[in-house]
């Protein structure tokens, strides 16, 4: 059996500094109380989200451009010690970023947004990158695919601050969106791993709307594999369609699945298609 195409790689560095500058108007538009909403983030306000995501940029210049990884994890054994880690350095900096004023927030990220984008700029694409990309169950991934998911990380967390104050619309755009979905789709394959289904069937996902897309999986003599779109032949054997809002939640783990089969249109083997609905694209 040949093997069909994979999906080329994904550029998203030119898209940091739009994410970055319709981050900063809307965050100098908003009033005090906004800043106060609570968000899909669950105990984070806007404020916190803002400050999560200057952690972000500091975060990255500090350990991969400068080498400075800052304290010892201490034994990391597994996943969950790895999510405890980190789920307590976001908590120790958020609680921290409590005391800086917006308008520090906005200036810092600003100028670590600028920096950040120029380090990346700096990176060989096809290079391993420092950190694997989990949601893709890889040990070892190229640095073009660990921008995507920082990619992800950044257009999330806007989305959540938007969501707050009623202003999602500007990044469910073709151009910002679509590529958040081709990223967290990588990940399709490590989600069906356990599913077993003959060599050759096809389950089709799809996110509804013009800033949405339509990928197909195909089972593998080994394994599953996402098609390139030039390979969208044949019958699939299950299909899922998702609402743009309900997507994105759902696969940054703002939705629970059962809420997401209520919103999500099926056709077909419902057990080859419910695996789409266990996919996450964060740490959690």
């Amino acid at each position: 059996m040949e093997r069909p195409p994979a999906p080329p790689p994904i550029d998203v560095l030119p898209l940091f500094p739009v994410l970055d500058r319709l981050l900063l108007e809307l965050l100098r538009g908003l009033a005090p109380a906004d800043w106060q909403r609570p968000t899909r983030a669950r105990q984070w306000a806007v404020k916190d989200v803002a400050a999560h995501l200057l952690d972000g940029n500091l975060r990255t210049l500090s350990m991969l451009r400068d080498g400075y990884y800052g304290e010892p994890p201490g034994a990391i054994t597994s996943y969950a010690d790895l999510l405890a880690y980190l789920n307590r350095l976001n908590a120790e900096w958020v609680a921290a970023a409590r005391r800086l004023s917006p308008v520090v927030l906005i200036d810092w990220l600003a100028a670590s947004g600028a920096e950040y984008a120029q380090f990346l700029a700096t990176l060989d694409p096809g290079a391993p990158a420092a950190f694997a990309v989990a949601l893709a169950g890889e040990t070892e991934s190229p640095n073009w695919f660990h921008v995507a998911r920082d990619y992800t990380e950044k257009w999330h967390h806007q989305q959540q601050i938007r969501e707050a104050v009623g202003q999602t619309a500007a990044l469910l755009t073709p151009e910002l969106f679509r590529p958040f979905l081709e990223t967290v789709v990588r990940g399709l394959p490590h989600a069906y791993r356990a599913v077993a289904a003959p060599v050759g069937t096809l389950v089709q996902v799809a996110v509804q709307g013009p800033s949405g897309g339509t990928w197909r999986l195909a089972r593998g003599p080994g394994a599953w594999q996402l098609l390139d779109a030039s390979a969208l032949a044949g019958a699939p054997a299950a299909a899922v369609a998702l609402p743009p809002a309900t997507a994105w939640q759902l696969f940054t783990k703002g939705l629970a699945p059962a809420a997401a089969r209520a919103q999500a249109e099926i056709i077909g083997d419902e057990r080859l298609a419910l695996p789409v609905l266990q996919l996450v694209a964060v740490m959690a």
